[in-house]
C-alpha cells in the first residue's frame, strides 16, 4: 500500500481515559510491587529496599535500589507509556517486555508515581505522574515534583533509583485515619502477602546471591517451592522441549509426606501463601523470575491427592509470544505444540505423587512372595472396589488368639487399631477417580450372618426386660441393622 497517497489524521489517546484504562489491567498489590522489583533487577541492582510508611490515607510505599540509575531524560523516557516495543529483541536478563510495567503496576495502586534516580556522573533527578493533574489538564505531562523528604534520598549513593507511590487510593481509602486500627490491620495483612510473594517470585535471585531484597531493615529469605533442603523430596529427570532454536526445560518434584518432613515448621513453611492444595501444579519461570505459581495450565484439575506435586517450567524470554505472557507477568499459556508433552511428563510425576500421598495408609496390594503384611487390603469383586482388614496380618491373628481367653480387651485393642489405621487418604483418592465403582456397604453381606447378629441382639434386649415391639424399635436405630428392617420385623 502506498501510504503517501492517503489522507492522515492523528488519533491521540485521551490522556485521563487511557490512564484509567491502564489502572484496570488487573494487578494486585503483590504483583504490582513485584513488577517494580523486576526493573531494579534489570538495572543491575544488588540491593533492593521495599518499605512503607503507614499514615492512613496518606500512606506511602517506596522501592529503592542501587542499580545503574537514570538521568532526567532517561526518567522521562522510562515513564512514557510503551517506551519499548514488545517485539524488540531483549537481553536474556531483561525481565521486561511491553514497556508498560512500571506505569501500569504503579497506576493500579496509586494516583502519584514518583521516580527519583541518580546515574553515575549525573545529579539526582525526579519526575512524577500525577493522575489528578492529568485528569485536570487532559495532557500527557509529567510534573517535576517529589515529596520533600525524599528529594535527597539518593545523594549518598553512586547510582540508584527510588519509586514512590503516593495517594494509594486502590489500597487504602483516601479518607482513612492513621488511627484506624482495622484499616491498619487490613493493610498489614495485604503487605505481609507482598513479602511472601516477593520471597517466592525472586527466590532464585536471592538463593544465587544475585541480589538482596530488604523488607524494611531485614532481608527477605527465599521461599523455594520445591523444598530442596528436605532429604525425602523426590526429584525427577529434566525433560527438554524445543521450539526452533529455543528450548524449555521441565523438571518434576514430589514433596515429602507430612510424616516425613524434617520438622513441623518446615512442613508449614512449604505450603506457601495459599496452602498445599492450591500450591500443586506447574511453576513457570522466565529466566530466574517466577511468573506463575501452582497452576495445571488447564491440563488437569487440582485435587487433594496431588497436593505434593510441583513441576518447574523454565522459559527464555524469547518465547513470550508463544506462551502468551501478559503485561502483569502473572499468566502463561503453553502453545499447542508442547501441551501433550507437558501432559505426559506431568502424568508420571502426578501418579508417583499420589502414591506418596496414599502411602500414609500403608495400603499395598498383596503379592505372592512379599513379606510385608499390610493391615488393610484393596479388594476387587467384579468391577467394584472396597478395602478390607487383612485377616492374615499377624497382629490380627494374635488378637484372635487373645480373644479366646480374654475377649473384651482383645476386641477393644482391635477396634482401636482399626480406628487409628483407617486408610482415609487412599479411600479419598479412589472415591475421586472411581466413585461409581465403589462397593455399596453391606451389599454382599452373608444374610445368615446378619440374621444371627440380629437374633443375638434381639434376645439380649428381651433379657433386659424390653417387649418385642420395644426391642425391634431399638434395633432399627442401630447401624448397620437399620438397613434390614424387614428382617427385624420377622423376629
Amino acid at each position: 500500500m502506498d501510504y503517501s497517497l492517503l489522507q492522515k489524521k492523528e488519533a491521540v489517546p485521551e490522556a485521563a481515559s487511557m490512564i484509567e484504562t491502564f489502572r484496570a489491567i488487573g494487578y494486585n498489590l503483590e504483583t504490582a510491587v513485584a513488577d517494580i522489583v523486576d526493573n531494579s533487577i534489570s538495572a543491575g541492582a544488588k540491593n533492593i529496599y521495599i518499605d512503607r510508611i503507614w499514615d492512613g490515607g496518606k500512606t506511602i510505599i517506596t522501592i529503592k535500589d542501587d542499580g545503574c540509575g537514570m538521568s532526567g531524560g532517561d526518567i522521562v523516557e522510562a515513564m512514557r507509556p510503551g517506551a519499548q516495543n514488545p517485539l524488540e529483541t531483549r537481553s536474556a536478563n531483561d525481565l521486561g517486555r511491553f514497556g508498560l510495567g512500571m506505569k501500569t503496576a504503579s497506576f493500579s495502586q496509586c494516583r502519584k508515581l514518583t521516580v527519583i534516580s541518580k546515574k553515575v556522573g549525573y545529579h539526582t533527578a525526579y519526575w512524577t505522574w500525577d493522575l489528578d493533574y492529568v485528569a485536570m489538564t487532559h495532557k500527557w505531562e509529567l510534573i517535576r515534583w517529589a515529596p520533600n523528604s525524599y528529594t535527597n534520598v539518593l545523594d549518598k549513593q553512586k547510582s540508584g533509583t527510588m519509586i514512590i507511590w503516593n495517594d494509594l487510593d486502590r489500597v487504602i481509602p483516601p479518607t482513612t485515619s492513621a488511627n484506624d486500627i482495622t484499616a491498619k490491620q487490613k493493610f498489614s495483612d495485604a503487605w505481609a502477602r507482598v513479602k511472601s510473594h516477593i520471597a517466592m517470585t525472586f527466590h532464585r535471585f536471592v538463593e544465587g546471591n544475585d541480589v538482596k531484597i530488604y523488607w524494611g531493615e531485614n532481608t527477605i529469605d527465599a521461599w523455594n517451592p520445591f523444598c530442596l533442603s528436605e532429604k525425602k523430596t523426590q526429584i525427577f529427570p529434566t525433560e527438554t522441549l524445543y521450539f526452533g532454536n529455543n528450548k524449555t526445560e521441565v523438571k518434576g518434584y514430589i514433596l515429602p509426606h507430612k510424616n516425613n518432613f524434617s520438622n513441623e515448621e518446615n512442613y508449614k513453611r512449604a505450603e506457601g501463601i495459599n496452602g498445599y492444595p492450591a500450591s500443586q501444579g506447574f511453576y513457570v519461570y522466565r529466566g530466574k523470575r517466577l511468573l506463575l505459581a501452582g497452576s495445571w495450565l488447564n491440563l488437569f484439575r487440582k485435587e487433594d491427592h496431588y497436593k505434593l506435586v510441583r513441576i518447574s517450567i523454565d522459559l527464555p524470554n524469547t518465547l513470550d509470544s508463544e506462551w502468551q505472557i501478559d503485561i502483569k507477568k502473572s499468566t502463561a499459556t503453553p502453545p499447542l505444540s508442547c501441551r501433550e508433552q507437558l501432559r505426559s511428563y506431568a502424568l508420571d510425576v502426578r501418579n508417583k505423587g499420589m502414591e506418596v500421598y496414599r502411602h500414609r495408609g500403608k495400603i499395598l496390594k498383596k503379592k505372592a512372595g512379599e513379606n510385608f503384611q499390610p493391615l488393610w487390603l484393596e479388594k476387587k469383586k467384579g468391577n467394584k472396589w472396597s478395602f478390607v482388614v487383612n485377616r492374615e496380618n499377624q497382629l490380627i491373628k494374635d488378637l484372635q488368639e487373645e480373644a479366646k481367653n480374654n475377649p473384651a480387651p482383645a476386641i477393644n485393642k482391635l477396634l482401636r487399631i482399626i480406628e487409628e489405621s483407617i486408610p482415609t487418604p487412599t479411600i479419598y483418592v479412589k472415591q475421586s477417580s472411581e466413585e461409581e465403582l465403589q462397593k455399596e456397604p453391606f451389599s454382599d453381606m452373608d444374610m445368615s450372618l446378619v440374621k444371627d447378629m440380629l437374633r443375638q441382639s434381639y434376645d439380649n434386649q428381651l433379657k433386659a426386660g424390653l417387649t418385642s415391639k420395644q426391642a425391634k424399635a431399638i434395633l432399627k436405630t442401630i447401624e448397620p441393622f437399620n438397613n434390614y428392617e424387614e428382617l427385624i420385623e420377622e423376629l
